[in-house]
């Protein structure tokens, strides 16, 4: 009984020795209650039971006392989704001495509304070697994030005709993490290939900025990964990929320029100008990329842009008897961000300051609205020789008829004065011609032309009904084609009858924007056949119209037009007709519904190069002009052509030819040969 109560007493004894001394090494210090003698976890962050944590959350715990580094691993830390080791987290983690405090920053985000559980082990130690008493464990929860989206592109998915300078945009659903908007997880592919450029981020938007313009025609592939993530951590749920069409843009060209080439006896005040085939960018049009040269000497001077056309106006007149150098840079851009293909550059000399000039006349140039018992003048810069300013050098005419006067001179001014009133509403030309001399015999270097529309009621030539042909901006009767190139049709359809769709050739690469192609053997939709019998009914009437209009009484027109301005009205030609030795103007004079009939019994051609374009002023409008043409109708290369064909037989536009309005053949075929536009007038 002795021994078993000594046993008692022993076992007693020891249990209470074992748990004085945990007691002891544990115990708080009984004045300081916030130090403790082994090491514990003293705060979470997120804290245990939090709730709503963001999913980008980085996970501290703070101790007590410095640790020891070397225990504070991947073993002595885990964070879990679920009830498997398996559901642990995989991340970073470090350890901070001076402020006790482990971090773990998960290598994703987190999970939407789902609850997570720290665990840190009684492996962890102190300095001293002392270890955390048991495992630290504590759970929060996220809350619920819904993924981000796009919500927008620019350029739209399946977007055609997207200029080739452009930033490729993407709109999200919500303000992203700007980290995560970058070259990698924002892309633009062109097949298989990256497209350089650079990745920016504002507000809800993304912007790829590509080094360098696009490739005409191509298609291109833009893409958003999943690595493109909200503020909260949460990416897009799938890739999200768009595709686009670059257009079929051209190169702009230098069609005319004034002074011409190598020109002699340019007047001193000369404004400098260079006309292009293409809409410009008129930010691009500066004093860097048009300039003007005395040898080595910058010329100063003002660059405006208005049209197609470029302007230098130099700062004080041109120094006489010199030669100048005018140059447009390839830094001048259209407005599809494609430039000139390399600088153009042309001279000229400018006058003596012995050559004699027209400096003034009254009426002045593209003067309206005269007085029919008008007297015109022509103002030189100095005295002249009386004997050579006559009715053979100052002249005036209507169209191709001369106008009968008299001619007299005194001090410094020519006048010509009319035998009988001038007609009413009507467009004149008048010259100076190079047979006026001054007192020691040198005579102008060139011609001085100018006209002026006398005052009256104008009569508007009617407007040339194509009924349902208007929709059609090709219309041809045995075939269509487009050679080679990427020719573009916008706005309009293309149809041929009575041919067949297997006469319809070149598309692509040629292609039709918010258009279609229709031809005599579609069967669907149903209806096309009779649709295109109907069109080319209308085109026969409008063409038939047109050729016996007479209202006002046609103006008899000739040979080539180029260099001319005409008014609104009736111009008849007995043979062909043509536009070569520069541009003709149509200049509507103020009135919008200016309506111009060219009737041409046989065949209709226009030149290109530094001229053969038909250029609009005064408010006038393509779709106001019509060219009937007898037999066939040829639209030169580079040429911009302005106005409705309507030939009886075919139509050939010819390399990077353009044209606002319409190609209807009645007969034959029409043929793109080259990387032509045709644009809705």
């Amino acid at each position: 009984m002795k021994t078993n109560r000594t046993r008692l007493w022993t076992t007693t004894i020891v249990a209470f020795l074992a748990l004085a001394a945990i007691f002891t090494a544990c115990k708080k210090d009984d004045y300081v209650e916030t130090i403790y003698v082994c090491p514990v976890v003293i705060s979470t962050n997120p804290a245990n039971a939090a709730t709503s944590v963001p999913l980008r959350q980085v996970i501290t715990a703070t101790f007590n006392e410095e640790m020891d580094p070397a225990t504070i691993n991947q073993e002595s830390f885990v964070l879990t989704s679920g009830l498997k080791s398996s559901d642990a987290i995989t991340g970073i983690l470090t350890y901070n001495n001076s402020n006790a405090t482990m971090s773990f920053e998960p290598s994703t985000p987190l999970t939407s509304n789902t609850t997570y559980t720290g665990r840190i082990k009684a492996t962890i130690k102190d300095f001293a070697g002392t270890p955390l008493q048991t495992d630290y464990v504590w759970t929060f929860s996220t809350g619920v994030v819904l993924s981000p989206t796009v919500i927008s592109t620019d350029p739209a998915n399946n977007a055609l005709n997207v200029f080739m300078k452009t930033d490729v945009e993407a709109n999200f659903s919500v303000a992203m993490d700007p980290t995560t908007i970058t070259q990698t997880s924002f892309t633009l592919q062109q097949g298989t290939t990256s497209v350089a450029g650079t990745v920016t981020y504002n507000g809800t938007k993304a912007t790829f900025t590509p080094s360098s313009p696009l490739t005409a025609n191509t298609i291109y592939t833009g893409t958003i990964t999943t690595a493109a993530m909200n503020v909260q951590g949460a990416s897009l749920q799938s890739n999200y990929v768009w595709t686009f069409r670059t257009g079929a843009y051209l190169n702009p060209a230098i069609i005319s320029i004034s002074p011409a080439n190598n020109a002699k006896g340019v007047p001193l005040n000369k404004t400098v100008t260079a006309t292009f085939n293409l809409a410009m960018n008129p930010l691009t049009i500066n004093t860097t990329t048009f300039t003007l040269y005395q040898g080595t000497t910058a010329i100063a001077g003002t660059v405006s842009y208005t049209g197609t056309t470029a302007s230098f106006n130099p700062t004080v007149d041109l120094l006489p008897s010199t030669i100048y150098t005018g140059t447009i840079t390839t830094g001048a851009s259209s407005v599809s961000g494609m430039t000139l293909a390399s600088n153009y550059v042309w001279s000229f000399t400018t006058a003596s300051l012995t050559e004699p000039l027209v400096i003034s006349t009254d009426p002045s140039d593209n003067a309206s609205n005269i007085a029919l018992n008008k007297m015109l003048t022509a103002g030189f810069n100095m005295s002249m020789d009386p004997l050579t300013i006559t009715s053979l050098t100052f002249t005036l005419k209507q169209g191709t008829n001369t106008v009968a006067g008299l001619v007299s001179y005194s001090g410094t001014d020519a006048t010509f004065t009319p035998s009988i009133d001038l007609l009413p509403a009507t467009t004149y030309t008048a010259t100076v011609t190079t047979g006026a001399m001054n007192l020691v015999g040198i005579a102008l270097s060139e011609d001085y032309v100018w006209t002026f529309r006398t005052a009256g009621g104008t009569i508007i030539p009617p407007i040339v009904d194509l009924n349902s042909a208007d929709e059609f901006g090709i219309l041809a009767g045995v075939g269509v084609s487009n050679a080679a190139g990427f020719s573009v049709i916008n706005n309009m359809n293309v149809g041929i009858y009575p041919g067949l769709r297997s006469s319809v050739t070149g598309f692509p690469p040629a292609t039709i924007v918010n258009g279609a192609i229709f031809a005599a053997d579609d069967i669907n939709p149903p209806g096309v056949a009779a649709m295109l019998l109907q069109a080319k009914t209308d085109l026969t009437n409008a063409y038939l119209f047109a050729e016996g209009a007479s209202s006002p009484a046609p103006a008899t027109v000739s040979g080539d037009q180029g260099g001319k301005t005409l008014a609104p009205g009736i111009y008849k030609s007995t043979s062909t007709l043509l536009i070569q030795s520069g541009d003709l103007t149509l200049d509507g004079q103020g009135d919008p519904n200016a309506v111009w009939i060219f009737q041409i019994a046989s065949d209709f051609t226009t030149v290109g190069g530094a001229g053969g374009n038909v250029i609009l002023t005064g408010g006038a409008q393509a779709k106001n002009v019509y060219w009937q043409t007898g037999s066939s109708a040829t639209i030169g290369d580079y040429t911009i052509f302005q106005g409705n064909v309507l030939a009886l037989t075919s139509i050939t536009m010819n390399s990077h030819a353009t044209v606002v309005g319409r190609m209807l053949a009645r007969n034959g075929a029409v043929v793109m040969t080259h990387t032509n536009t045709i644009t809705k007038p």
